[in-house]
């Protein structure tokens, strides 16, 4: 499955999660059910996936932790903020350098319409590949 077939399939599950849990809860909460969720659509999902830094020649596997890695192919960040803001951004565009991966997604459950909570960002796409 490519990654945005992926994609696809996180974006619905965190809506379906949304519509039944509502908006507010704790993130933890949100990433056990979706992990829940993802599996039950056929997604390999893993939680609080180590990502490694590298630093002149040394690699340090106490880097940073996604949220988590769909299918091995997408990073997804989840918050309960009022707001997203740059940070959050910057927080997942450098997990999809240190990973390699293409795709990634922000998802905020504390917005009242899931919809209004979810960012979709791309990092190093092929040429001639449009990201829409």
């Amino acid at each position: 499955m490519d990654e945005n077939k992926v994609g696809d399939a996180i974006i619905a599950a965190a809506i379906q999660i949304h519509r039944v849990l509502g908006p507010g809860l704790l993130e933890n909460v949100y990433e056990i059910v979706l992990v829940h969720e993802l599996r039950q659509r056929g997604l390999t999902a893993d939680r609080q996936v180590p990502i490694p830094v590298e630093y002149c020649g040394h690699k340090f596997d106490e880097g940073f932790r996604a949220d988590l890695i769909v299918a091995g192919k997408v990073v997804v960040e989840l918050k309960c903020v009022g707001r997203l803001n740059d940070a959050h951004r910057k927080q997942l565009m450098t997990y999809l350098r240190f990973t390699g991966m293409k795709l990634g997604y922000l998802l905020n459950f504390s917005q009242s319409l899931m919809t209004s909570g979810i960012v979709r960002m791309v990092h190093r796409l092929p040429e001639g590949v449009a990201d829409f």
